[in-house]
């Protein structure tokens, strides 16, 4: 029972868009107290097959691509797919996620160079 727990724990979870910004920011507060996650952009042409062998017929060519969307921490693994008319109102809500989620930053302080002093 356990590993069959522990397997479906790794499993990635396809989300609408909304969605997934929702969980993202529930990823991202518990990866604010002890660990990270990563969020990875992917262009998805809406193929899960592998590409066929040499002599085999290939896959057909999408009209229009999407964009996959991944988020991974410890063992939270969720992921959206973009269509090409929702870009724009899927970055305003991750543009909105990314500026609530970087207070953490620490300002990185500007060393003047000696030619820049002597000058001005």
């Amino acid at each position: 029972f356990s590993r069959f727990s522990c397997f479906i724990c790794h499993e990635m979870v396809l989300l609408d868009n909304s969605n997934f910004i929702l969980r993202l920011e529930k990823i991202a507060n518990a990866a604010k107290k002890d660990s990270s996650f990563t969020l990875t952009f992917k262009r998805y042409d809406g193929n899960d097959k592998p590409v066929p062998r040499e002599g085999r017929p290939p896959l057909p060519k999408p009209e229009t691509y999407m964009c996959l969307m991944r988020a991974q921490s410890k063992s939270q693994k969720i992921s959206t797919v973009v269509r090409q008319e929702d870009v724009p109102a899927m970055m305003s809500m991750y543009s909105q996620f990314m500026k609530s989620k970087m207070d953490g930053l620490k300002r990185v302080k500007k060393v003047k160079s000696k030619a820049k002093a002597t000058k001005g």
